[in-house]
């Protein structure tokens, strides 16, 4: 499922050595011959269950590799519906971190040790539920490292998308509307004010977009989101 990773900006990234990924098979570290990674949950109940001491064992092979190459501690993260919900700003935070471990889970769940003990910090992609963890781990990797500094090809590519630009009073924006060519395509046709070649003029227009697209589509962001 990974493999769409190695396309893209992500790909590129990881080919120039800006950013690692790297992915491990649970099953390589069940110690029973069915190279078993879940089991059926106490006290009854539908699914199977992520067994901790296989995610102890793969956590402590990762942490390992990763101090004798660094000398530091990855962040661990739990992807769970019950984890808090990702967000642009989250993945700011995250692009800082030399080192990230994300556990992926499966069908119905994790043993309840595995969050309590074994990890840092839980991520929700949504109020929804998955199969798997893989898609939401997927989301996480793209969001957070085309955050990391050298991934893009311009750093203010990130810096006015959606959810990066800010009103004066710390509120997350949506993107201001953008066009290009042709300029008249069915009658339909670009602001004037995109050119007028005046970038002061322009830079107010594009924010009072921003903010009057941000009260229309996702006004919750102007009550909620505050620094």
């Amino acid at each position: 499922m990974f493999t769409s990773l190695s396309e893209s900006i992500i790909g590129r990234a990881t080919e120039r050595g800006v950013i690692g990924l790297k992915f491990h098979q649970l099953r390589d570290f069940a110690e029973d011959k069915h190279k078993t990674v879940d089991d059926t949950p106490y006290g009854g109940g539908p699914g199977m269950v992520l067994k901790v001491d296989v995610v102890d064992r793969a956590l402590t092979h990762i942490k390992e590799g990763i101090k004798e190459r660094s000398g530091t501690m990855p962040k661990v993260i739990l992807l769970t519906p019950q984890g808090q919900p990702f967000s642009q700003r989250k993945a700011e935070q995250l692009s800082g971190h030399e080192d990230i471990v994300l556990i992926c889970g499966h069908y119905e769940g994790y043993d309840e040790r595995i969050r309590e003990y074994l990890v840092d910090e839980e991520i929700s992609l949504g109020d929804y539920v998955l199969s798997g963890g893989e898609i939401a781990a997927m989301a996480v990797i793209d969001a957070t490292a085309r955050l990391v500094p050298g991934v893009l090809g311009k750093e203010e590519s990130s810096s006015e998308e959606s959810f990066s630009l800010q009103d004066d009073h710390g509120h997350q924006l949506l993107e201001y509307p953008v066009y290009t060519r042709p300029e008249n395509y069915k009658g339909w046709t670009v602001p004037e004010i995109l050119k007028s070649g005046h970038h002061e003029e322009i830079k107010k227009w594009r924010y009072r977009q921003a903010v009057e697209r941000t009260k229309e589509k996702r006004p919750d962001l102007l009550v909620s989101n505050k620094k």
